[in-house]
This record gives C-alpha cells, structure tokens and sequence, in this order.
C-alpha cells in the first residue's frame, strides 16, 4: 500500500507494476491525484539536490557521491524516457537545460563557484559571458550565467495524470478521497477510524507527512508561489529569447524559477511566502497576494520586454523540507514500511529515482539504486514550536535581507554565513 499520489507515490507503483506484473498495489489520497506539490510545482526536471557535492561527500564519501549525482543526471533522461515509451499526453517535455543569471557581482561569485564545483564533479555546468547569456535570455543586469545541460521542462499536471493512467492500466488501484491519520506496520489508519491491512506501506506525503501521526516534526512544509502571463506573441519570444525552453532562474538567496510552456506562456515563482505555525498546511495558505505581486514585479523588471503583458493566472503550495535539507529513501525490511521525500523543491527528477529504488528496496532486491547514499539517511527532527517557526522564518527574511545587501553592495552578503549556519544548507 502507497500512501500518497504524487510523484513518489505514483512513480513508485509504475515501477512495482511495470516490473513485476500481478503486484497488488493500492496507492490512497486525501484528494485528488497530483494534489500536492506533484501537480502545482514549475516544471523543472532537473539532476539538482538541495545538499551540495561537497557536504555530501563529507557525510557519504566522494565516490558515494558521485554515484548519487550521477544517478540524477540518468534519472532526467529516465522521466523522458518513461514519458516517450508510455505516450503521455500534454506533458511537453524538452531538455533545453538550466540557465542561472548573475545579475550582480555578488551572484558572479556564485556563479563560478559553480562553475568550479562543476568540474570537479562532472556535472557538465559551464560559464556563458554576458553576450551568450543574453542571446540566451535578455534579461536586464546579466553579467553573466552558467547552464547545466542535465534539465528538462515539462507540465507536471500532465505528467501527474499520465502516470496515474499507467498505473491503472497495469492493474494498480487509486482511491482517491481518502484521508490517512497514520500509518504502523502492517496497518494504514484512516482519518475516519478505519483501518486497512497491507503487507506493504510505503509513505510518500512529502509536506503533508507533518500531518500523520507521530511524524510533526519530520519535514517542515514551507510554501512557494507561482505566476503565469498569457501565452506571448512570437515577436516578444524573439526579444526574450528562451529558443531551446531552457528553464531559468538567478543567483539571488530567495529561490525563483521560471519555464517557456508549450503554450508559449512565463511561468514564475519563488520562495517568499511564510512557514506557519505548528506545521500548518491549509488551503488559505496556497495564495499570498503579496507573494504574488513580488514575483509579478520581479520578473517585469527582468524582463522589460514583457511591456503591459497579463498575468493570467497564481497560485501555490506546500513543499517539504527536512531539517538538513538532504533527501532520503528508506525501507525497514522488519517493518516492511518504507518512505521517500524531503526534496526541497527538487523533486519532479528525484521522485523518479526515489520511486525506481522503493520498488527495488519492496521487493527484496539488491542494486545500484538500493546503494546511493541517500537511501536510509535519518535527517534529524525540527525543533518544536515556537522554536521552528522562528527558525525557518528567520532563514526566509535573512534570505530577502541577503538580497537587498548584495544588490546595494555588489559584495557576497554578511548574512550569508549566517543563514547558512541556521538552515545547514
């Protein structure tokens, strides 16, 4: 039994069944399919993890890193390939790459910072000067960017639908509506008192797990935010640019992320919006019009070009990060209760490897997947409240404050040693 459709779950139960026909499995959620971050996120494929190469090789060994890192460069090409072989409809997926802007001096240093951690790690990411990174995109203030070849866009909701299909068509069940309260082994509790038996459970919540019982305190579920413009005329694509649908963002601390649609519209978002208290997640928290007409306001004054162009659409949701920000997969083979997330935003490839290595950990095998070094990481438990409030939303204002200090100094921030020490990241 799968508790959760999203990406985890759904990816999951494609491989289980995919490899091993006649599996019986069942995948319940609360809503609907793809509600959570799998069906509201920017589209990003990307080989990212929220944990740098050099701290993971510092908690797992350089060639334990390697292989992680490698693994999610295959796994981008993985999502395509699943995509292509099952012909899912409207997902749009393109590998154009990830283009990073350094916009500032501060966000040149990090920029080839990357660029250097890049080659040390094979990663492929290379420096583009200021010329090439705006025939690129023709962003205002670019200095500079590097690109990574290792990402793809797509629509999720497509992706999110495609995958459900499939694991229907291979004999998997979807019951969607229902609400777990908590999960043992053995037992799923239902939020009405219920309880369903499996052999099996494998718990793929990611924000919500803050939710089930016991497992508060596990990932804090912070939310991002998102814009989207009407579809664009091919005259304001030619002065923007973004011919190969190359994803984009910057260099600033506060996370932004934008994509070129398959109907030619700039989906935006960004990180901004506050941790609530207690863990909470709620439907009133996916809007925050302030949130809302930073990003508007950001991405106008990136690109100019956009003139009286009208944002057509916003919205938003939780995304679930763990108190180190590292990822993980687990299987207890006693308990025969397994677990993926923590992805930090960085999930539409890494779901994929996470759902390929349950499936091989559920079914009792041993492999190359069941070896990367994320598989059983324990992260350690948020603070409790009012602690973790403060915490996390300390690291969102020194991220903003970090910002606004670069922008006017042109300098690497201050802050940036401290909001290193308060997030682990």
């Amino acid at each position: 039994m799968i508790v959760g459709a999203g990406f985890t779950g759904l990816w999951t139960a494609y491989y289980l069944l995919r490899d091993r026909p006649g599996t019986d499995v069942l995948v319940l959620e609360a809503e609907h399919v793809g509600f959570g971050a799998s069906g509201r996120n920017g589209g990003w494929v990307s080989a990212l993890f929220p944990v740098g190469a050099a701290r993971l090789a510092g908690l797992h060994g350089v060639e334990a890193t390697r292989d992680l890192l490698a693994a999610l460069r295959h796994t981008v090409d993985e999502v395509g390939a699943a995509v292509s072989a099952e012909g899912f409809l409207g997902v749009s997926f393109v590998k154009g790459g990830a283009l990073f802007l350094a916009r500032n001096p501060a966000q040149v240093v990090r920029a080839k910072g990357e660029v250097a951690a890049g080659e040390q790690w094979g990663d492929g990411t290379m420096w583009l000067p200021s010329d090439a990174a705006r025939e690129r995109l023709a962003a205002t203030n670019t200095l500079g960017a590097t690109w990574n070849p290792h990402c793809a866009r797509l629509q999720p909701t497509a992706l999110v639908d495609g995958l459900a299909a499939a694991v229907r068509r291979l004999g998997g069940r979807i019951v969607e509506g229902v609400s777990v309260a908590g999960a043992s082994p053995g037992q799923v509790r239902l939020l009405d008192g219920r309880t369903v038996r499996a052999g099996h459970i494998v718990r793929a919540t990611e924000a919500y797990t803050a939710r089930l019982s016991g497992l508060r305190r596990r990932l804090a579920p912070v939310y991002s935010l998102i814009v989207a413009t009407e579809s664009l005329p091919a005259s304001t694509w030619e002065a923007i640019g973004l011919a190969r649908r190359e994803v984009f963002s910057d260099y600033r601390n506060v996370i932004v992320y934008g994509q070129r649609t398959e109907d030619d519209r700039l989906v935006f978002g960004g990180r901004g919006a506050p941790y609530h208290f207690g863990s909470g997640v709620r439907p009133e928290f996916d809007g925050d019009e302030r949130v809302f007409a930073s990003l508007r306001k950001a991405l106008r004054e990136m690109l100019p070009q956009l003139g009286d162009t009208q944002f057509t659409h916003a919205w938003g949701g939780p995304l679930g990060i763990p108190r180190d920000w590292h990822p993980s997969v687990g299987y207890d083979p006693a308990t025969r209760v397994g677990w993926a997330g923590g992805y930090v935003g960085d999930g539409v490839a890494a779901t994929n490897l996470a759902g390929r290595t349950l499936a091989d950990l559920v079914s009792g095998r041993h492999t190359a997947l069941t070896r990367l070094p994320w598989v059983d990481h324990r992260s350690p438990e948020w603070e409790p409240e009012p602690f973790r409030w403060l915490g996390v939303n300390a690291g969102l204002r020194l991220a903003a404050l970090a910002d606004r200090e670069e922008a006017l100094t042109g300098r690497p921030a201050r802050l940036a040693a401290a909001l290193e020490a308060l997030t682990g990241h």
